[in-house]
């Protein structure tokens, strides 16, 4: 009996320790990794942005009142010129008749006042010709003095009136004038009740129903969008900052549109506006994009998904991106051991060597770091060699698409294998009989 609790105590603490052993005990390393290929790379610029007529005419109203007609609809073919919308004229057609009247009224008043200046002008005609007389009569001492005063008083008079009614039709010659600008201005407003198409095009937008009143006491209110020629259309767009660079008018681009998730549309670069836009610190510029809209599949409004390539190089090594993010899971002084042993500088970027970076489309895109000589095209990728052990390569390279990156110099071979993550093994501590998690 003792020895058999001997045995027992005996397998107990054997089990015991293999259960410590068991969950302290790490495996080595599980590697992914990606091979090194040998092909095209093409750099392209990506971008989201809205499809536009290359020109919209916002229609309005310089006069408010209730809108009494209209003669166009959504998508509805107009003419320079052509009446598309009235409003009640009612109110300015009673304007005009007032400002008629008034105009008459000013051409009777100006009527009346040169007839006053022809009555006293004959007046004072005969004032001078009495005047001259008793002047003469005075000489030969037939008249007193007091008579030619009298004679030149009355003169004097008439004179002065004549001067006044002169100025009396210089301001009914103003005032009718300004009835006649005011009668021009009540024409206008009446003439403004018709809304005309400014260009020849489509409506895109109608804003207004009959019998709503349109009120432009502020601003004129907008009443339809006219695009001019929807087979010529534009997209807008919003390229990230660190990407105008590579843009030139003229290149080629390249989008899809939801509506036609299966066909790409191809258009031209026209220009890229130097009109900043800031959101959440995210710097874009608009670049405009010129298509061909013969058959009108495209409408404005819709989503664009642009693609602009850059440059592009043929029959390179690539490296895949992945590779350049990777950093082992080692110490410190493990890594310095391993650049020494290969013959790589301790200026070489020991953390990943490509950072992600968002783009303005929200893709992330590999970006070589620095170097401590001030270059951005060195990077270290680590290499799984036949024995699961890792060898890190200083390597140079270039044009990248996201995804590979063109390899312009180093000792990496197609069908090289380089590390892109890793991942361990470990027993749970949770107990015994669980299979173990990866982490």
């Amino acid at each position: 009996m003792k020895r058999t609790w001997i045995w027992v105590l005996a397998i107990v603490v054997v089990g015991a320790l293999l259960a410590a052993f068991r969950l302290t005990r790490k495996t080595d390393p599980e590697y992914f990794t990606a091979k090194v290929e040998k092909g095209d790379i093409r750099q392209v610029i990506e971008a989201t942005g809205t499809i536009n007529p290359v020109t919209s005419v916002q229609v309005g109203s310089q006069v408010s009142g209730m809108i009494s007609k209209l003669y166009v609809d959504f998508n509805s073919k107009v003419t320079k010129g052509e009446v598309i919308a009235e409003i009640d004229p009612k109110l300015f057609e009673g304007a005009v008749l007032q400002a008629q009247a008034d105009l008459q009224n000013s051409q009777a008043l100006l009527v009346a006042a040169k007839a006053n200046v022809a009555k006293d002008q004959a007046t004072q005609q005969q004032n001078k010709l009495d005047y001259d007389r008793a002047v003469a009569l005075q000489r030969q001492a037939v008249n007193s003095q007091q008579q030619l005063d009298q004679a030149k008083a009355t003169y004097d008079a008439i004179t002065a009136q004549v001067g006044s009614d002169r100025a009396a039709i210089q301001q009914a010659e103003a005032q009718l004038a300004q009835k006649t600008a005011a009668l021009k201005v009540a024409q206008i407003n009446l003439d403004y009740t018709i809304i005309r198409a400014p260009i020849n095009g489509t409506v895109v937008a109608r804003n207004i129903d009959i019998g709503q009143t349109v009120a432009a006491s502020l601003q004129a209110p907008t009443l339809f969008t006219i695009a001019l020629d929807l087979t010529k259309m534009q997209v807008y767009a919003k390229t990230d900052e660190g990407d105008v660079g590579q843009i030139r008018p003229g290149q080629k681009a390249d989008f899809q549109v939801d509506a036609f998730p299966k066909e790409m549309f191809q258009g031209i670069v026209y220009q890229v506006r130097m009109n900043a836009t800031s959101i959440q610190n995210v710097v874009t510029y608009d670049t405009i994009v010129n298509f061909d809209n013969p058959q009108l599949k495209l409408f404005p409004g819709m989503t664009a998904y642009v693609s602009i390539p850059v440059a592009a190089v043929t029959d390179v090594v690539k490296i895949p991106n992945a590779a350049l993010r990777y950093k082992p899971d080692l110490p410190a002084e493990r890594v310095q051991e391993l650049y020494s042993k290969y013959g790589i500088s301790t200026q070489a970027p020991s953390s990943p060597t490509a950072a992600k970076q968002p783009g303005a489309s929200g893709r992330e895109r590999a970006v070589p770091k620095p170097n401590g000589a001030g270059g951005s095209d060195t990077a270290v990728v680590w290499k799984l060699l036949p024995d699961k052990s890792l060898r890190p390569m200083q390597v140079h390279i270039g044009l990248t698409d996201h995804t590979y990156t063109a390899l312009t110099s180093g000792d990496l071979q197609s069908g090289d294998e380089l590390v892109t993550g890793a991942t361990t093994a470990k027993a749970e501590s949770s107990g015994p009989g669980l299979t173990p998690q990866r982490r």
